[in-house]
């Protein structure tokens, strides 16, 4: 959420991407396991709050977006 100032979020499910604007402090956005997230353009003084449903663990996350598409396609895949 936007404590103060406006950023966007760019959402990418590996197919399709989509861009929502966060700029009010009584909204929030929840992004489910399996999403690509990048916030981007950030108005000056922006403030980002975030949080989570679990402890932070570096091993839960995937920092290349390659290694994201193939982690996806691979799911795909095995769910066919």
């Amino acid at each position: 959420m936007a404590v103060s100032g406006a950023f966007e979020v760019l959402l990418d499910d590996g197919n399709s991407k989509r861009q929502v604007l966060l700029n009010r402090p009584d909204l929030g956005l929840m992004i489910p396991a399996g999403i690509w997230a990048s916030e981007i353009n950030f108005s000056s003084g922006a403030v980002c709050l975030v949080l989570a449903s679990e402890k932070y663990n570096e091993k839960d996350y995937i920092r290349d977006y390659s290694d994201y598409l193939k982690f996806i396609q691979s799911n795909d895949s095995s769910a066919s």
